[in-house]
């Protein structure tokens, strides 16, 4: 069995059937401890390591940092220049310098503070303008352009001609369905119901101002101060320094000897300042404007449409760092931490925004292991996503979904699975995604609710639903995980609720994906916990049968899902399962239908395009499993007359595996009533022996102990018949035997029962004629039987296996068989 992963992200599973139709592994043979789900959990935690993807953000950071070199040495000049003026020109030239410069200094140095101001400002208030979804912006020039192209492009809306509307209007109708989820999360803060505090960028700074003094305005002004306030700069230091027109200076006058070259310094100095600050403004609009790097960043990132409020909110954190601390301490950021970091605010905005991000890196292939790695090695993180499956209120709807999705993802690494199920409460927020409202619904009805609704007014349930279930499938891999499910109140009954499926369901072509997508992952679920081993599987098998709608879902699914047999397929894995206990056994057997349909499903005929091979495969083993031990479904089984169909089945390679078993246990404890029922089998005998004497492993097997239990039922007359009909000499059979005890030396996963079915094969045919415990002698039986009580495990002891636990002990042990055989051996 393999297990790869599907569009949703879950594993799904595929069987390899081999040439006797057998699917792999089954309940009759032990698995290791390394079997099919720990391999595939193992195949998505311990995933080859990929090349290390660059981290796009690192362009933001780069750009952070070349911007705050830039205004950390216009800054300085500009202090210099300060200190220079007060404490150079207008300290000790204040009386001597000419009426213009005094007047151009000042003016300088009143401009350069207002700028230095301004710029000390603007990064506070840009920076609050992002904490807002749908107010983050990166400047006035592309906030004008902005409303500029808007303004053109309904300009040319209104001039176009009517009949090119007309064209296009399906066109557009069909683009407004399609940009509905994306404009539901754009209205964000629309719908969000008013708090007991302000949010920062729609403070009113004024008394009926209106817009104008909303902080988010207040930065573009602030920029313009800034850019203005250097232009001016820029050209009062030129127009000084270009004519030099200091004041005269007569010869002798040792006060003002110096000013000539202390003024030159000053302009020159606020020259400088200005120019950086010139250059640092057109290096901003050049990269962001121009070269879009931030559209770039956001395109590279995969965060869709949305992100670009996230990267804009990561680009001024940096820029932040490296202007009020080091520069460099911009560059020890990343997305994933800065996510992570606004997880934990209070602000439903950053909260937004942050698991915005975490969930598209964790879900995109490039990032989503160094995203899941940090996630999972953060408890607080990982505390605040459990914590958010439990907001139920419409405004957090995208929060806990995003968080349900992260959590899906994580749950994948078996490492992470652990550590999510150790917060304490996670079980019952995981548990709260699953709300059934399953009703007796009319057709419109039923319509509405196989809709999913992506706005915020509509609660999204089956998505939920869905992540819920798949956030369980990909914890109940672990075996620690499956018993926490089960004690987890409710969430058992919760899993089985949405196992129901009703005709109508099944069979209309026109149902939502989504409603069969949740019936088969709580299928597969179920399926996880009912094939747990050990104690826990046993109390979860227990748990699970007392459900009163376990079984009869199940029913309703093998009666009506013919259209969809990967269900039916899961059903009978459930029912398989279940039947390793007592109780379970009889509670399937005694609900109505469901012996009939599994032999339908076992017995039906299909094309090889309906792929109908792996359910015909599983339906045997189920009715197998069901008969084993139980003489109450035996009797069921005869009731339905289904002996002439199993014979026919022995000679049909995809069924004569589990025909044969279910064969060997109706032979096995139905009991002497059913004797004269039973009989009907001679006519098998032909058949079954033609194939211990041709075919090998599980089917020469099953085949063997078979035979076993049908001669039993024929007298030394009727058993000749049988061999002169099969072309074979009881010598040849006998032969036969004696080799598969010599290759078999040793007991093996794949046929742990060989052994014995051969040794009470040939105890009955000792016993059936003494000629034949000569053959058996001449063979060299004595030494093989000597062999195999030297090398007897507990391998042999069982009927079925759960894991590498045996379950259902052979009543008669193989050591008392071989005493039995070698006696036989010896009274001759």
């Amino acid at each position: 069995m393999e297990l790869g992963q599907d569009r949703e992200g879950g594993a799904s599973v595929h069987l390899q059937i081999d040439e006797f139709g057998s699917a792999g592994p089954t309940i009759f043979e032990p698995q290791s401890g390394t079997g099919m789900r720990n391999s595939s959990s193992s195949a998505s935690s311990d995933s080859p390591s990929r090349t290390p993807v660059r981290a796009p953000e690192k362009k933001l950071t780069l750009f952070a940092l070349r911007l705050a070199v830039l205004e950390k040495a216009a800054t300085g000049l500009g202090t210099l220049g300060f200190i220079w003026a007060t404490v150079v020109l207008l300290g000790g030239f204040a009386i001597t310098l000419d009426k213009t410069d005094f007047w151009f200094i000042t003016i300088i140095l009143l401009v350069q503070g207002t700028r230095i101001f301004g710029r000390s400002q603007e990064l506070e208030w840009q920076h609050q303008a992002t904490w807002t979804i749908t107010n983050a912006g990166i400047s006035s020039f592309r906030a004008i352009r902005s409303s500029s192209h808007f303004i053109i492009k309904n300009v040319k809306a209104i001039l176009r001609p009517i009949d090119v509307v007309v064209r296009n209007q399906s066109r557009l109708s069909r683009e407004v369905r399609e940009r509905a989820h994306l404009e539901s999360r754009r209205n964000w803060d629309q719908t969000k119901m008013p708090t007991r505090t302000w949010v920062t960028s729609d403070v009113p700074l004024l008394p009926y101002a209106g817009w104008v003094f909303v902080s988010r305005n207040v930065s573009k002004f602030l920029y313009w101060l800034q850019l203005a306030s250097a232009i001016a700069c820029a050209v009062l230091s030129l127009m000084k320094l270009i004519k030099r027109n200091y004041g005269h200076v007569e010869k002798g006058d040792t006060d003002k000897r110096n000013r000539y070259s202390a003024l030159t310094i000053f302009y020159a100095l606020s020259l400088a300042e200005a120019f950086l600050i010139l250059l640092e403004k057109a290096y901003w609009e050049y990269m962001v404007n121009l070269c879009k790097v931030l559209d770039e960043v956001n395109k590279e990132s995969d965060l869709g449409p949305l992100g670009i409020v996230s990267i804009k909110r990561f680009f001024y954190d940096a820029y932040s760092r490296c202007i009020n601390g080091s520069i460099f301490d911009g560059l020890k950021m990343d997305m994933v931490s800065f996510a992570m970091d606004l997880l934990r605010s209070n602000s439903q905005d950053e909260q937004l925004i942050g698991v915005r991000v975490l969930q598209k890196f964790s879900t995109n292939e490039r990032f989503s292991d160094d995203t899941l790695q940090k996630i999972g090695t953060s408890l607080p993180v990982m505390e605040r996503l459990v914590e958010m499956l439990n907001w139920k209120d419409l405004k957090e709807q995208e929060i806990r979904q995003s968080a349900a999705e992260i959590l899906s993802k994580l749950a994948g690494k078996k490492q992470n699975s652990l550590r999510v199920t150790g917060i304490p409460g996670a079980m019952e927020s995981i548990s709260s995604l699953l709300q059934n409202h399953r009703t007796s619904l009319s057709a419109d009805e039923d319509i509405r609710e196989r809709r999913i609704v992506h706005d915020h007014e509509n609660y999204c349930v089956w998505t939920f639903n869905h992540l819920g279930l798949v956030i369980l499938k990909k914890l109940a891999r672990d075996h620690d995980n499956c018993g926490k499910i089960g004690n987890t109140r409710g969430l058992l009954r919760k899993i089985i609720d949405f196992t129901h499926a009703g005709e109508r369901l099944l069979k209309d072509e026109t149902i939502a994906p989504s409603q069969i997508l949740t019936v088969k992952r709580s299928l597969q679920v179920l399926k996880m916990l009912a094939s747990t081993t050990g104690a826990t599987g046993k109390h979860l098998r227990k748990e699970i049968s007392e459900v009163v709608f376990t079984i009869s879902n199940i029913r309703d699914i093998l009666r009506h899902g013919e259209n969809h047999t990967a269900l039916q397929k899961l059903g009978i894995g459930i029912l398989t399962s279940l039947a390793l206990e007592e109780d379970a056994t009889e509670k399937i057997g005694g609900t109505g239908g469901v012996l009939k349909e599994l032999f339908n499903i076992f017995f039906k005929q299909g094309t090889p395009a309906e792929n109908k091979n792996p359910v015909r495969i599983a339906a045997g083993e189920a009715l197998a499993m069901l008969a084993l031990e139980s003489k109450s479904n035996c009797h069921r089984i005869l009731k339905l007359e289904a002996i002439v169909t199993l014979v026919e089945a022995l000679e049909v390679p995809l069924l004569r595996i589990n025909a044969a078993r279910i064969l060997t246990n109706l032979c096995t404890y139905s009991g002497a009533d059913c004797f004269m029922q039973l009989r009907g089998l001679n006519a098998a005998a032909p058949t079954v022996l033609t194939a211990i004497m041709s075919e090998t492993q599980k089917l020469q097997e099953v085949m063997v102990g078979l035979a076993a239990q049908i001669f039993k039922f024929m007298t030394a007359e009727e058993s000749n018949t049988v061999f002169n009909k099969a072309g074979t000499q009881e010598a040849e059979l006998a032969s036969v035997l004696v080799q598969i005890l010599t290759m078999y030396q040793h007991p093996q996963i794949k046929t742990p029962r060989i052994r014995r079915f051969v040794i009470e094969l040939a105890i009955w045919m000792m016993r059936n004629k003494e000629t034949n415990v000569q053959i058996f002698k001449d063979l060299g039986m004595k030494k093989e039987l000597e062999c195999v009580m030297e090398t007897t495990s507990e391998l042999e002891s069982f009927n079925v296996f759960s894991g590498t636990v045996g379950l259902s002990r052979h009543s008669t042990t193989i050591h008392s068989l071989v005493e039995t055989a070698t006696k036989l051996l010896e009274d001759e």
